[in-house]
């Protein structure tokens, strides 16, 4: 099985007027909702579609509560999910405010075996 990718041209951001340059992007071979996963782990375990779905749910539910605390949530071997912020600079501490903030995320950092999943990929052109 291989991950499928598409050519897209890009501009230079930085010299618009430069001829555009094309890139390798994936591309989307469809996806999978929470049903889905639930029938899936339920498929793989004695526990019901909906008893799956329940867990993933209240999953995302505890996710979003505990990063919403500023905590990182550590999902053993799958990873970690952490809120991260940037801000505008300024010349001491105490001048650096809340409104500084520009830009939130939540950054994902994979655990060891998603990380070496990457590292065994193989990659065709879309058709």
């Amino acid at each position: 099985m291989a991950v499928k990718f598409k050519v897209l041209p890009r501009k230079n951001p930085q010299d618009l007027l430069a001829p555009e340059k094309y890139y390798a992007a994936v591309s989307s071979n469809g996806e999978v909702d929470m049903e889905t996963l639930a029938g899936m782990i339920a498929y793989q375990s004695t526990l019901t579609d909906t008893d799956c779905y329940a867990v993933l749910m209240s999953l995302e539910h505890n996710i979003i509560s505990e990063l919403s605390q500023g905590r990182i949530v550590r999902l053993g071997k799958l990873g970690n999910f952490q809120v991260s912020i940037s801000s505008g600079g300024k010349d001491t501490p105490e001048e650096v405010s809340a409104n500084d903030i520009v830009n939130n995320r939540i950054l994902f950092r994979p655990g060891k075996k998603l990380r070496s999943m990457l590292s065994i990929l193989t990659y065709r052109k879309a058709s």
